[in-house]
């Protein structure tokens, strides 16, 4: 996926509780499903601690499970960006791994 994610992109947030090496695969659907919005290209991610996701142009309905995939390091800004400039979201080599090692998401 060219490029990988740019780190810390939450500098000082909290950490989250989703597993940070992507061998889990007991990710909910939600987290399971903007993995693949991520994957597919159809993100992007407002710089900064908050990081709010955006997909298709639209504010990601729960931007806490965005947080969370964002803190355990399985998705984040493709390059560095101005706090709160938009910017393509892209999985880390951990959120390709989730995403990977989970079960595919029914009716998609």
């Amino acid at each position: 996926m060219g490029k990988g994610p740019v780190k810390d992109p939450g500098r000082g947030c909290k950490g989250a509780e989703v597993p940070q090496d992507g061998y889990d695969t007991d990710l909910n659907h939600r987290e399971r499903a903007t993995l693949q919005a991520v994957a597919q290209g159809d993100a992007e991610i407002a710089t900064g601690c908050g990081t709010n996701l955006f997909v298709d142009g639209l504010a990601c309905a729960d931007q806490a499970t965005a947080h969370r995939l964002v803190q355990a390091g399985l998705i984040g800004p493709a390059y560095a960006g101005e706090p709160g400039q938009r910017v393509p979201a892209v999985l880390t080599e951990a959120g390709e791994r989730a995403l990977e090692n989970t079960p595919a998401l029914a009716g998609r």
